[in-house]
């Protein structure tokens, strides 16, 4: 049976809002994921859902959202982006629908909400305006199971009680969660998800700001991720 939810964000960042505005809509893979929409209403949105989706509101700096829908399922995003100063307000709600598991799915949604709306300005306060190139990999079939994300954070020599502005896993801790790491360096987001939480493989995504072999980076992840869950 489907059930509708709701999540969301708000909160003040230290950029303008053409800044804030940019970020969500054109440099998205440099904080959470590749997605593109056209720069009308009624333009396409490409890499968000499955099916990809329609922008609704194009209101440059002021507002945008964007729905998508098939077949009574929908997902749909709306942004506000307020002048605060020299800050902007945003405020973000997420509606869609569940069509099966709506607790786990729940949870997962809403924390990853947390996660990304946090990177999102950890993007606009180190990394401005700088497009990244985006890579995510998932860790093998195992690390869905229990206890997945202490192993990951083990083998990165990441301390248990580790704390926000420690230095592990090769950087500034930025994000710390029972589920969730992130990890800033001097050119790089590093954002760990112990998706194993809900059952889920664990995923190990990376923004990069300076030039990197997008290829043999990924493989060496997905080496490293194999040797750590074999």
């Amino acid at each position: 049976m489907t059930k509708e939810f709701e999540v969301g964000f708000e909160g003040t960042l230290a950029a303008t809002p053409d800044q804030c505005w940019r970020a969500v809509t054109v440099d998205a893979g440099s904080w959470s994921w590749p997605i593109s929409y056209e720069p009308w209403v009624g333009g396409r949105e490409t890499g968000l859902t499955f099916y990809g989706g329609e922008v609704t509101v194009w209101q440059p700096g002021e507002r945008f959202a964007t729905r998508c829908e098939q077949d009574g399922w929908f997902n749909q995003l709306d942004y506000t982006f307020e002048p605060c100063g020299d800050a902007t307000h945003l405020k973000f709600v997420h509606r869609g629908v569940f069509l099966e598991d709506w607790d786990t799915n729940y949870d997962a949604c809403r924390k990853h909400t947390a996660f990304y709306y946090h990177s999102l300005g950890q993007y606009l306060a180190h990394f401005p305006g700088r497009a990244a190139t985006y890579a995510m990999t998932e860790a093998p079939e195992s690390s869905a199971e229990p206890g997945g994300f202490a192993k990951l954070k083990k083998a990165l020599g990441v301390p248990e009680d580790v704390q926000v502005g420690a230095r592990a896993a090769g950087g500034i801790v930025d994000y710390v969660t029972p589920d969730f790491l992130g990890v800033r360096t001097a050119d790089a987001l590093l954002r760990f998800y112990g998706r194993d939480a809900f059952g889920w493989r664990i995923g190990v995504g990376r923004h990069h700001f300076a030039p990197v072999d997008a290829e043999a980076e990924e493989l060496a992840w997905q080496r490293r991720l194999a040797e750590i869950f074999a």
